[in-house]
C-alpha cells in the first residue's frame, strides 16, 4: 500500500516543478500584459489610447497574451489531473487487492476474524494517514519551489553601502568634486561619462547644457547616489561620498527630476513627501509650496491643501502638466537641503511663470549650491558657469558671455535657440 502511493506523490512532485517553470519563464511576458493592462485603464494614457485608436489593438494582444496563458495552464492542469488519476487509481488498486489478499487468508483459515478486522482497520487507517502524509509533502514541495524565489531575493544586497557612515556636514565648506569619474550602466558597453574632473564651489550655480544622452542626468545620478562611479571619485568637502551616511547623504540633496512622480495622494502629501518628517508641519509645507509657485493652484482647489491629486481614486482633481512640475517644485523645496538640484524645471510652465521663478531663482537658492539642467538657454545664462557635455564628457566650461565670445558648441547652441525664437516673432 506504501509503494502504491510513492508513484501519485512522485507525479505531483513533477508537476509542481513543471508549474514553477512555467511561472518563471513567463513572468516577463505576464508583466507585459499588466502593462497592456496599465495604459488600458490609467487617465494618463487615455488621450493617445483614444486619439491613436489604441484600444482595439492594445485590448486584442492582451486577450492574446491572456488566451495563451489560459491554454497553458488548462494543458498543465489537464495533464496533471490525469496523471494523478491513473495514479490514484493505481494506489486505490493496491489497497484493495491487500483488502481482497486479508479477506483470502481469512476465508484459508491463515487469519482469524480477529485479525482480518484489526488489519483492515489498520490498512483503512494508515492509507488516509500516508495519502494526507504525501499529499502534504506534495504541498510543501511546491511552495519550497517559489520560496526559493522569495529567499533569493531577500539576499540580495543593497548595491549603494556606506562605508564609513560618516556624518555629513551641515554647512559645505569646499564644494562638490567630481574627480577623474567615468560611468557605464549596469550591461552596457558604452560609457555614459568619461573623465568628468568638476569642482563646484559652496553656493555656487552650476548649469548643465548639451544634447539628449550626453550624460547631464547620469551626472545627477551620481551625486545623489543611485549610482557610484565605475572609475573616479565624487567627494563632498574632500570625502568621497560612498563613506558619507547614504541616508544622511540623500536628506541634504533636494532633487526634482524631469520625469518627476505624480502622486495620486492629497497636495499636502504631494509636497509633504519632499521631507517626509515633516508631513504634518503646516507652516513648511506652505513655505515650500509658496517657494515652488503651487501656493495659488492650491487656493483654487475645492480642498485645497486636502484635496486628491489625480484621477484614480474618487474626487481627485486633475491638474495641468505645468500645476504638476510646480507641485513637483514645492517638494524639492521641502527640504532644509544645502544641494538643490533641478533637472528641466520649468519644461511644463508657461514663459510668465517660468520668468517669475527664476526672477527669484537666486533668493531661492542662496547659500546653496545648486545644479541646475535644462535646454532654455534664457534660464542657463543665469548660472554663475556653465558645463557643457557632448558624449559623456565636459567640452566646454564658463559663464554665458565667455562661452558666447569662444564661439563653441554654447555659441551655436545658443545662436540657434535666438534665431528661432527671432522667426517666431517676425511670423
Amino acid at each position: 500500500m506504501f509503494s502504491a502511493t510513492i508513484p501519485a506523490f512522485l507525479a505531483q512532485t513533477h508537476f509542481s516543478r513543471l508549474r514553477f517553470r512555467l511561472l518563471t519563464w513567463r513572468a516577463p511576458e505576464f508583466r507585459r500584459m499588466q502593462y497592456l493592462e496599465h495604459l488600458l485603464t490609467v487617465d494618463t494614457a487615455v488621450k493617445e489610447v483614444k486619439l491613436f485608436a489604441l484600444g482595439l489593438p492594445l485590448l486584442q494582444r492582451h486577450q492574446e497574451q491572456y488566451q495563451r496563458f489560459f491554454i497553458e495552464d488548462a494543458t498543465l492542469a489537464r495533464r496533471r489531473s490525469l496523471v494523478s488519476m491513473v495514479w490514484g487509481f493505481v494506489a486505490s488498486a493496491g489497497y484493495y487487492f491487500a483488502y481482497g489478499w486479508i479477506i483470502w487468508q481469512t476465508v484459508a483459515g491463515a487469519i482469524t476474524i480477529g485479525g482480518m478486522t484489526f488489519y483492515l482497520t489498520l490498512f483503512r487507517q494508515s492509507q488516509s494517514v500516508v495519502q494526507t502524509l504525501f499529499s502534504n509533502l506534495a504541498q510543501l514541495y511546491e511552495g519550497g519551489l517559489f520560496l526559493g524565489n522569495l529567499f533569493d531575493f531577500l539576499a540580495l544586497e543593497p548595491q549603494m553601502r556606506s562605508g564609513r557612515n560618516l556624518p555629513v556636514p551641515r554647512i559645505i565648506h569646499q564644494g562638490i568634486e567630481f574627480r577623474n569619474v567615468s560611468f557605464r550602466y549596469p550591461d552596457r558597453e558604452e560609457w555614459a561619462l568619461r573623465s568628468i574632473n568638476l569642482h563646484i564651489a559652496p553656493g555656487e550655480k552650476i548649469a548643465l547644457v548639451g544634447a539628449n544622452g550626453a550624460g547631464k542626468t547620469t551626472l545627477i545620478k551620481l551625486l545623489t547616489r543611485l549610482y557610484d562611479p565605475t572609475e573616479g571619485q565624487t567627494l563632498l568637502d574632500g570625502v568621497d561620498l560612498r563613506d558619507y551616511d547614504l541616508e544622511q547623504l540623500r536628506q541634504r540633496i533636494g532633487v526634482i527630476f524631469q520625469d518627476f512622480v505624480r502622486y495620486q495622494a492629497t497636495a499636502r502629501e504631494n509636497i509633504g513627501f519632499g521631507q517626509i518628517d515633516d508631513l504634518a508641519n503646516e507652516p513648511r509645507i506652505r513655505s515650500a509650496a509658496e517657494r515652488g509657485g503651487v501656493d495659488e493652484v492650491l487656493r483654487h482647489l475645492p480642498d485645497g491643501y486636502e484635496t486628491m491629486l489625480g484621477r484614480w481614486f474618487e474626487h481627485g482633481a486633475e491638474l495641468s502638466g505645468g500645476q504638476w512640475q510646480k507641485i513637483a517644485l514645492g517638494r524639492a523645496f521641502m527640504r532644509d537641503s544645502e544641494i538643490l538640484v533641478l533637472d528641466e524645471p520649468t519644461a511644463a510652465l508657461d514663459a510668465e511663470r517660468e520668468y517669475e521663478i527664476f526672477q527669484r531663482f537666486r533668493d531661492l537658492t542662496a547659500g546653496r549650491i545648486a545644479v541646475l539642467i535644462s535646454h532654455r538657454f534664457s534660464t542657463v545664462r543665469m548660472a554663475d558657469r556653465i558645463v557643457v557635455l557632448e558624449h559623456g564628457q565636459i567640452t566646454e566650461m564658463g559663464t554665458h558671455q565667455e562661452l558666447l565670445a569662444r564661439g563653441g558648441t554654447y555659441a551655436r547652441l545658443f545662436h540657434m535657440q535666438a534665431e528661432g525664437y527671432r522667426q517666431v516673432t517676425l511670423c
